[in-house]
């Protein structure tokens, strides 16, 4: 029986940067013509590809003569400018040799946090695929700072899958895949070879550093096919290290693990709320409101705020906080985070006679809030 992703037509796959780079000695210019091969082909089969690959600092470092990866930030976006150089270069040759052109897309947070720039951004990529051009997606590194970073290659993979609706994610790393315990410690640890994105019990299994080259590690994976089950796509981990690995995954073959979605795909507005890393603050919620958003679907009113965390501006993203601080959902709210705490645990019909005015009785309509 063939696998899900035999069905699927967009795909964003991610490569890691131990795929990429010779044990951090710069860029393996073999396995890049390799990827470059099997996109070819995928591309050939009917398939639209947008690749997220990791490597620019690898390279760089290589570049600069450097032995370890450095831990100042500005030392990073440096060794991130001098790499994006080769790493770009070596991917164009690689698929200008097999007849295809591509194009390099730098992303931060904040160009998926502004809904313009999300919209622009997701344009372009649409636009790339309608041509034929395979866009070849990086963290920009050289202007992000730590508050600011996806934090790796994994979640900005996600965000890529969810910004352009793909039908799956497929994450290469230099592991079989997921297993139900850390292999090199537990010899009974077994392959999960087919599980649900966002069970519980996956995050417990994952965990665990990434390589010494790359920041992620499985745990970072598993949040990605979460974060990815959103818009309805499925994510596959499999070994990079597999022989035509993403040609035989879109015949239907079973490599590696695969995280199916839910059939709950959420609306674009409600997927770009949820992909808010960094949120303008929090609003702590009681037992019953908590409730309230979670079985009923309904609006966040302010009597249902006992507090309200940082400052923000009358239409920011905000996080929710259920009373154990645990983040339950996102919201556009209607109102400045001075004014929320004055209207907070009272009734909306006291909001003019507390405020002098009225927008909204609702502290955040249902229409601008997604759970998580």
């Amino acid at each position: 029986m063939k696998t899900l992703l035999a069905h699927c037509q967009r795909l964003v796959v991610k490569v890691g940067s131990s795929l990429v780079t010779n044990q951090g000695a710069g860029l393996d210019h073999q396995a890049l013509s390799n990827w470059a091969r099997q996109i070819a082909a995928l591309r050939e089969s009917g398939h639209q590809v947008v690749l997220v690959s990791s490597g620019a600092i690898a390279e760089g470092m290589q570049r600069l003569g450097w032995k370890a990866r450095p831990s100042a930030v500005h030392e990073l976006q440096a060794a991130a400018a001098v790499g994006q150089m080769g790493l770009i270069q070596a991917y164009e040759s690689c698929f200008s040799q097999l007849g295809l052109r591509a194009a390099q897309v730098l992303l931060t947070h904040a160009d998926l946090a502004d809904r313009e720039r999300y919209l622009n951004a997701r344009s372009t990529l649409l636009t790339l695929l309608e041509l034929g051009v395979v866009p070849i997606i990086n963290e920009n590194d050289t202007v992000v700072t730590d508050e600011i970073k996806f934090g790796d290659n994994d979640t900005l993979g996600a965000l890529v899958t969810n910004l352009i609706e793909a039908d799956a994610l497929v994450i290469l790393t230099d592991q079989p895949g997921l297993y139900t315990a850390d292999p090199r410690k537990d010899p009974s640890a077994t392959l999960v070879e087919h599980a649900q994105a966002g069970e519980p019990t996956l995050e417990l299994m994952a965990g665990g550093a990434g390589s010494s080259i790359g920041r992620g590690g499985m745990i970072t994976k598993i949040l990605a096919a979460k974060r990815a089950a959103r818009s309805g796509a499925h994510t596959v981990i499999a070994s990079g290290h597999e022989r035509d690995v993403l040609v035989r995954l879109t015949q239907g073959e079973s490599i590696g693990t695969l995280l199916e979605a839910p059939q709950l795909i959420l609306a674009a507005r409600k997927q770009w709320l949820a992909d808010h890393l960094q949120v303008g603050g929090q609003l702590q919620l009681d037992a019953g409101a908590a409730r309230v958003l979670r079985d009923e679907g309904k609006s966040l009113l302010p009597i249902g705020v006992t507090e309200v965390i940082g400052e923000f501006e009358r239409g920011a993203v905000v996080a929710l906080l259920d009373e154990q601080g645990r983040d339950i959902a996102r919201g556009l709210v209607n109102y400045s985070a001075t004014e929320s705490r004055r209207i907070a645990r009272h009734p909306s019909s006291a909001i003019e006679s507390i405020l002098g005015y009225v927008d909204q009785m609702e502290l955040i309509h249902r229409d601008n809030l997604v759970l998580l």
